[in-house]
């Protein structure tokens, strides 16, 4: 452990560091070490992860089994070049074909999720010969150049020039920001898909090389798909031709009870992004899982995208390790039975709260929407502006408390490590509790 004081980290922090999307002088928590479900700061304060980081350390923090995989690859062969075949970079395929749906056939290993999503436009465009790429508004899938415009949140802003051209928005099925009272998912399914159908008639199908989603959306809301949604999107993909890409970056690997969150409505997207899960945190990795058929093409075309750290060997061990740990420990069984409990308690803050507009979650991965009145389901800040910074505060208050979090918009996004138990979770609730009761005084109108 280095021997650098909380004064130095926050000195040389502030003075050489760049922070990713924040603006002007910040207060950033100086953490020392972690544990299980766990962080501390310098000053020995314990915060419970309620956002597992950035929903990527899936398996807590001190995994005896990822830590000794890396352990021992370091000492064998550290990295090899992607062109060579390795060890844990094959073996770790093989798993990773075999956890997907047996349409797919090969795997592309990349560093993380952005570059994922940049190798899946890339394979989508070169295989089917088609430009155009539709993806949703609230959706996130990355900050790279081609992935950053494939997002719709504003983040992409800074990202779209005239040389990033093909794509295209359409709207989530968010039913409950919606202006119709849906009687029936189905219902709601329906009026989207045909609204999404429309588009692809006047876009032109014959142009469209792929439709990619977030299989649930994350960072923006934990917005799950009505039932008939996700099976809707993979038949207009095959009525006109185009692709089905599932981004599974965040939901993947556990999150939602499934090893992958489109299996719940039990469809086979032709191309799936994966990343953080996959190791969860301990070494960055990420890729693209292709269909049979995509594989096949490109065993006689060249596959013109490559990394210098594609399928780096500490990685492949980590997420080997990863894998069998999901697997050996019924990582998913455990989800499903704590998830039982996690929605529960999202459902009595809802009751409980009247800031609280809108709960939303599916195995461990779950969001609280605030309002500012629930009847006529006003958002507690305006979308995409949040002058006094209202969101923030409420976050700062939670951490004061230990209790870390993230979310956008209007969202407290909780998506805890995997591992943790009903007690923990009871317990990490009654922070949130508290600092939901201020804002319900408060922040309210």
């Amino acid at each position: 452990m280095s021997d650098i004081t909380r004064e130095q980290v926050l000195e040389y922090d502030r003075n050489y560091n760049q922070h990713p999307w924040l603006t002007g002088n910040i207060d950033p928590i100086p953490v020392e070490k972690a544990d299980g479900i766990y962080f501390w700061d310098y000053n020995g304060k314990r915060y419970y992860d309620m956002s597992s980081q950035l929903a990527n350390v899936n398996l807590g923090y001190g995994n005896k089994d990822i830590i000794e995989a890396i352990h021992k690859q370091v000492e064998i062969l550290p990295y090899i070049a992607p062109a060579y075949a390795s060890g844990p970079r094959a073996e770790l395929a093989k798993e990773l074909i075999s956890l997907a749906p047996d349409n797919m056939g090969k795997v592309f290993f990349t560093c993380g999720g952005s570059d994922a999503n940049e190798a899946a436009i890339y394979a989508a465009r070169t295989f089917t010969g088609k430009s155009k790429i539709l993806s949703r508004y609230r959706s996130y899938h990355g900050s790279t150049l081609g992935s950053g415009n494939l997002s719709g949140d504003p983040r992409r802003f800074a990202l779209e020039t005239p040389a990033a051209t093909g794509f295209l928005k359409f709207f989530d099925p968010y039913t409950y920001r919606s202006n119709i009272e849906f009687k029936s998912d189905e219902e709601a399914s329906d009026y989207y898909l045909n609204l999404l159908e429309e588009q692809i008639q006047y876009e032109g199908a014959d142009n469209i090389a792929a439709i990619e989603v977030e299989s649930i959306t994350g960072a923006n809301g934990v917005i799950i798909p009505p039932n008939g949604y996700l099976q809707g999107l993979r038949r207009l993909c095959d009525k006109y031709g185009i692709l089905l890409i599932c981004d599974e970056v965040m939901a993947g690997f556990g999150r939602t009870g499934k090893m992958f969150a489109f299996e719940h409505w039990e469809i086979k997207p032709d191309i799936i992004s994966f990343a953080k899960g996959i190791t969860c945190g301990y070494v960055q990795l990420g890729g693209i899982i292709v269909s049979k058929e995509i594989a096949d093409y490109f065993n006689g075309h060249t596959f013109l995208y490559g990394l210098t750290y594609s399928g780096h060997s500490l990685a492949c061990a980590a997420g080997l390790a990863a894998v069998n740990y999901y697997r050996e420990h019924k990582i998913l069984d455990h989800v499903n039975e704590v998830g039982v409990v996690f929605g529960k308690l999202l459902n009595k803050l809802k009751a409980d709260h009247r800031s609280v507009g809108d709960v939303r979650y599916i195995g461990l991965f779950g969001a609280v929407e605030l309002v500012k009145n629930r009847d006529k389901k006003i958002p507690l800040v305006p979308y995409g502006y949040d002058e006094n910074k209202t969101m923030a505060r409420i976050h700062g208050l939670l951490k004061e408390r230990g209790f870390a979090a993230f979310g956008r918009e209007n969202n407290i996004n909780i998506t805890p490590p995997l591992i943790i138990t009903e007690d923990e979770l009871r317990s990490a609730f009654k922070l949130l509790d508290e600092v939901l009761t201020i804002v319900d005084n408060e922040f309210l109108a």
